[in-house]
């Protein structure tokens, strides 16, 4: 296999680009900032740089002086931020809301069939009854995983560890191996049928991160990795000229995205060396797509689960993201560790 080949130093200061823009961006505690803002601790941890924890603090204070809002599914994402800043400052604040969220998770968050997270948005006039949408994964699900792992709470982990099997038994498709980006359990079906990008990056990115997580050991353990294992070698077969993935991965058609194909990238990393020939191409492609003053291009907009493959193509890709900034600073920092945690 080829060795990787990028300018750590160019790297680094994308890095420090794609951060610093992030923070001129304005969010609240939801998951455009949750993600956005997990990149960053991807950042710090790649960088040892104390600016990049020092503006995230900031941020993350700021927002608690006005005490915590209501939580969603999407809304616990800020959650990894709260980790990371625990476990480098010490500080109880942080772990102590983190535990207020995943108790929320554990006690008050809406479930279907086996105790599955139906998707929730900061939003009364959205509903999705006993809908599962792949985003459940990185949202909740690996948080549920990652304050486990934590606190040593197995509670926890094995809610989370739950929501990795329950979504991999609703979205994963058996002939393709890729992801459905939603469930309808009441339709009994998989509404628009669509395999996304993006969704596909959310399964897999947290899948490679879970399995650093959850010991050789556990059961559960061989599912994730063979979920994880047959999904990149599907999507590997699916990557466009440019080095990216179509924002409907099996439409040759519809535009490359950048933060689905961040996503999958840096899951494609955790293989070790041996997706190296796939990797190299998704590097230029995505540096391809930060702009001089660190803005990530190419993002689709928020996406809820279109009715067909024409909504997810007309799905708009001008705005800059939080998410794509999140993903893109996870794939750059994954980069420079040569390794998934």
């Amino acid at each position: 296999m080829p060795a990787l080949q990028f300018d750590e130093q160019q790297i680094r200061e994308v890095i420090d680009r794609v951060v610093h823009r992030t923070f001129q961006m304005d969010f609240n505690w939801d998951w455009p900032g949750g993600v956005a803002f997990y990149g960053v601790t991807e950042a710090y941890e790649a960088t040892g740089k104390q600016e990049y924890l020092d503006l995230l603090k900031g941020w993350v204070d700021e927002q608690l002086e006005d005490g915590l809002p209501k939580l969603t599914i999407n809304g616990v994402s800020i959650g990894h931020s709260l980790l990371t800043l625990h476990k480098a400052t010490g500080e109880q604040k942080y772990i102590d809301i983190a535990i207020q969220m995943a108790d929320f998770l554990k006690n008050d968050a809406e479930r279907f069939a086996d105790g599955i997270f139906q998707h929730t948005v900061n939003s009364e006039a959205y509903n999705f009854p006993e809908q599962a949408w792949v985003d459940t994964m990185f949202m909740a699900g690996y948080f549920l995983v990652r304050i486990g792992t934590l606190l040593g709470r197995e509670d926890y982990l094995e809610d989370g560890i739950k929501q990795y099997h329950g979504h991999e038994n609703f979205l994963q498709d058996s002939v393709t191996n890729l992801y459905y980006h939603g469930w309808d359990n009441l339709a009994q079906n998989h509404m628009s049928g669509v395999f996304w990008a993006r969704g596909n990056s959310w399964a897999a990115i947290t899948m490679a991160r879970a399995l650093t997580l959850v010991h050789v050991t556990h059961p559960s353990f061989m599912v994730i990795e063979g979920s994880l294992r047959d999904q990149l070698a599907a999507l590997v077969r699916l990557q466009a000229k440019d080095g990216m993935w179509h924002t409907v991965l099996t439409d040759p058609t519809a535009y490359t995205e950048t933060s689905g194909s961040a996503g999958i990238a840096a899951a494609l990393l955790s293989s070790g060396n041996m997706y190296n020939k796939y990797v190299n191409p998704a590097i230029e492609g995505i540096l391809s797509r930060i702009s001089p003053d660190g803005s990530v291009l190419g993002v689709s907009a928020g996406t809820a689960v279109m009715k067909d493959i024409d909504g997810y193509k007309g799905v708009p890709h001008k705005r800059v993201q939080g998410w794509g900034q999140g993903l893109a600073l996870t794939f750059l920092s994954s980069l420079l560790q040569r390794q998934l945690w």
